[in-house]
């Protein structure tokens, strides 16, 4: 009797997970996300987030190494994705100075740092500005900007100390688990403060914990495929080399930031919906999944009557 017990509720369970996946992968939905993807203009708002990131990380990077003899930017990013050999050269070059000089900014340089790292604070202003349909606040948030810029170092240097201490761990799976709530709130208060807290913690919960959720799966990838990429992009251009592979890997993950707010924004509003009573029936998520499966084989029987056509008329084509 217990096994039974046990056998249906897992057969209960599993149904339910079932329902979940298919009412939220449903086509009508799905196509909300890439409309409000493609409204915000997703891959253009990633680049521009990647290019304003390079342009403020990599001299604040070399800033904060001067003044703290602790803090090696370069032997964090060699420790955090395994990097070996090319690659490894590559980034110590990157953000190293020459041996002997130390580190000094001028009044120009101090400007333009300032400048880089507030451009990288409004672009993810504008990220949520115009996800959630604000009006624009440009240089009036500069303040906000600060402060976020400010929270966003803490956050840094949390999430380096949790690879530092449980990175060894269960192939470094103990601090992408513990990284998951810091990420989660980090995105929300990034969300609450850049839009000069128009959007409440409340409608940024979804985009947080879908954001967690995907920067964790982001982190995996990143692990595996980001040594390859340094190591070949370093033995092939040097030093620039290095340059490409960064802006690479912060393009997916500026990518990941613009889904995950176009996905976050699109659940909220679906549970709103739902609170309101306007859930679709199972029967309407069932009839849109049979129409787009219909579809499906449909195309998959009329590519495979074709390619026998295809290999015979091949066959008939006389030699020249």
């Amino acid at each position: 009797m217990p096994v039974f017990a046990e056998g249906r509720t897992t057969g209960i369970n599993r149904e339910r997970l079932v329902r979940t996946l298919t009412f939220w992968l449903r086509p009508a939905f799905m196509l909300r996300v890439v409309n409000r993807f493609q409204k915000i203009v997703g891959f253009d708002r990633s680049m521009a987030l990647a290019s304003s990131a390079l342009t403020a990380l990599v001299p604040l990077s070399i800033l904060l190494g001067a003044l703290f003899a602790h803090y090696d930017a370069a032997e964090h990013v060699i420790r955090r994705y395994h990097l070996t050999g090319a690659g490894a050269t590559a980034v110590n070059s990157l953000f190293s100075t020459a041996d002997g000089t130390s580190v000094s900014f001028g009044i120009f340089g101090v400007v333009f740092l300032t400048i880089s790292v507030l451009s990288f604070a409004r672009a993810a202003q504008r990220l949520f500005e115009q996800t959630w349909e604000l009006k624009p606040l440009s240089v009036r948030n500069t303040r906000n900007g600060l402060w976020w810029i400010l929270t966003f170092g803490g956050y840094a240097a949390v999430t380096a100390l949790l690879t530092a201490l449980l990175g060894g761990y269960a192939l470094g799976l103990a601090a992408l688990v513990c990284a998951v709530p810091v990420n989660a709130a980090f995105l929300m208060w990034s969300g609450w403060i850049l839009s000069a807290k128009r959007i409440s913690r409340s409608a940024l919960l979804p985009f947080g914990v879908v954001g967690a959720v995907l920067t964790a799966a982001y982190s995996v990838g990143a692990t595996v495929y980001l040594p390859h990429l340094f190591n070949s992009s370093a033995a092939r251009y040097g030093v620039v080399g290095a340059v490409f592979a960064m802006i690479s890997a912060l393009f997916a993950a500026m990518l990941v930031l613009v889904v995950s707010a176009a996905l976050g924004r699109e659940v909220r509003d679906e549970l709103g919906r739902i609170r309101r009573g306007h859930r679709p029936s199972d029967r309407e998520v069932r009839r849109q999944w049979d129409k787009v499966v219909g579809q499906a084989r449909s195309q998959w029987r009329t590519a495979r009557k074709q390619i026998p056509h295809r290999q015979s008329k091949d066959r008939t084509v006389p030699h020249q």
